[in-house]
């Protein structure tokens, strides 16, 4: 099973875990089976096109998902994936 870390904005959705583990075969597998048991994490991580979020990104071991094979991307079980929400916005 791979590793998935939560960063705190998710949390709330996921339970309040830091972490959970996933079976999948490729990156699209692993975050199918978080929705399908954390349905409210469906809208904050897919676009109605069923594609990532373009605010989230996701990194397998350091490297960022996008500029691998996308949600194709292989994942092993002792691999570990990472979701990050881009923050914006700041004071002046």
């Amino acid at each position: 099973m791979a590793t998935i870390r939560i960063p705190p904005v998710l949390r709330p959705s996921v339970n309040g875990e830091r972490e959970l583990q996933a079976d999948g075969a490729n990156v699209d597998e692993i975050l199918r089976e978080i929705v399908t048991k954390h349905p409210d994490t469906e809208a904050q991580l897919f676009g109605p096109d069923g594609e990532l979020n373009r605010y989230v990104n996701v990194y397998l071991n350091d490297e960022d998902v996008r500029v691998l094979d996308g949600l194709k991307t292989t994942v092993s079980g002792t691999d570990t994936l990472v979701i990050l929400p881009a923050m914006a916005g700041g004071a002046r």
